[in-house]
């Protein structure tokens, strides 16, 4: 009986990381996108998906606020640093039961930048049928 409990719980957990992965694949295309757009150098595309209000914790602990602002510093990043590159890779995306909110979490990687990568979560939110990012925080974690 035991078995046959634990056998369930695993089962029913299984399923529930397959739909949250399944469920979030638009948000894998966007970060998709979004790593296409960092690595053309291209600051629209890459505040592209973002809320006006979007929020950012970089890896080294800067706060820039509003997608304006995000913009301009990405701007300064690209030229200051003309060959860096970051990669973002999700391990899960988490739909919200009511699909209006998701959560991400991964790692990130760096070429030709003050660090070579670490751990980022991202929360995304839905307007209409698009998702937008809200928020992310980067934590550098290699030099």
């Amino acid at each position: 009986m035991y078995k046959n409990s634990t056998l369930l719980v695993l089962l029913l957990l299984a399923s529930r990381c397959l739909f949250a992965q399944s469920a979030g694949s638009p948000i894998w295309a966007l970060r998709a996108e979004s790593n296409k757009a960092i690595a053309r150098h291209d600051a629209n595309g890459i505040v592209r998906d973002m809320l006006p209000d979007y929020s950012i914790v970089t890896g080294r602990g800067q706060h820039v606020n509003g997608k304006d602002s995000v913009y301009t510093f990405w701007q300064k990043t690209l030229k200051t640093m003309p060959e860096v590159l970051y990669i973002r890779t999700p391990t899960a995306i988490v739909i919200s039961k009511n699909d209006s909110l998701a959560w991400e979490v991964g790692q990130w990687t760096a070429e030709h930048s003050y660090s070579k990568g670490g751990s980022y979560s991202a929360m995304w939110r839905k307007t209409g049928n698009a998702w937008k990012l809200a928020a992310e925080l980067f934590v550098s974690l290699e030099k």
